[in-house]
């Protein structure tokens, strides 16, 4: 009873912040420092309400981000229900934007209709599409789930024909989306959907099915970073993997 009591305290009070340093050799000097908060698997719906969203918010802005890329698994449910708990979106505030990505449970809530209602709160959907930054391209796909509805994710449409001498950034839901990243040359990919296992035997299952669970990896020319994410599905508890915000400062190699 003390392990999920304090579990599930670690949940309800709101996501930590974490901070990695992620170096780019294509990274031009002047964008040396530039700061990426990531949020996945808010999970917003009965239990994590409009209230846990507005803390993800303050927590968020109280880093000055630079960016903000909101990487998947916001809802759990649709957007006449759970459209007032996610208003407080609307606040997210960051030098050069808001960026959203699909996660597999947007396909189980009415994706349409959220990418939509994201928009309208000042977001932008990356939707298999690609944005030129000052320093860097930043990409985004829909997540595999949305295959089911005709909507999966399409790499070539999201990277092809870019310049390869700029670095480039992509927002993925899953972790298993690294492998078609590491075939188009991306430089890093910013994942949730594991909850970093969340809680016994989950950590099993999701050690199993993913190749990162957290945290920063490398695969080939690639660097993979997987949030544990700022929520939780199913009861609000976590054990051993704690709910994060996680701050990725870009850091520049070139001399």
């Amino acid at each position: 009873m003390a392990t999920v009591g304090h579990g599930t305290y670690g949940v309800l009070r709101g996501p930590r912040v974490r901070r990695v340093t992620v170096p780019l050799a294509k990274l031009p000097r002047a964008a040396n420092g530039f700061r990426i908060a990531v949020v996945s698997d808010i999970h917003l719906g009965p239990v994590l309400g409009r209230g846990f969203a507005q803390r993800v918010v303050d927590t968020v802005n109280a880093t000055q981000p630079d960016l903000i890329a909101v990487v998947g698994d916001l809802v759990d449910g649709s957007v006449k229900d759970l459209g007032p708990a996610a208003a407080p979106l609307a606040r997210l505030s960051a030098r050069h934007g808001a960026y959203f990505v699909t996660g597999n449970h947007e396909y189980f809530s009415g994706a349409e209709q959220w990418i939509a209602e994201v928009r309208d709160l000042g977001l932008h959907p990356l939707q298999n599409a690609r944005t030129e930054l000052p320093y860097f391209d930043l990409a985004g796909v829909n997540d595999v789930q949305g295959e089911s509805e005709g909507q999966g994710p399409d790499f070539a449409k999201a990277l092809d024909d870019r310049d390869p001498a700029r670095a480039c950034v992509l927002l993925a839901h899953q972790p298993v989306q690294i492998h078609e990243a590491v075939r188009h040359g991306v430089d890093l990919q910013l994942s949730g959907h594991t909850h970093g296992g969340q809680l016994w035997p989950g950590s099993l299952l999701a050690a199993a099915a993913n190749p990162t669970v957290a945290g920063l990896d490398r695969y080939g020319d690639t660097q993979l970073y997987v949030s544990r994410g700022a929520g939780a599905w199913g009861p609000p508890t976590r054990v051993g993997a704690p709910s994060d915000v996680t701050v990725i400062e870009l850091a520049a190699t070139r001399a």
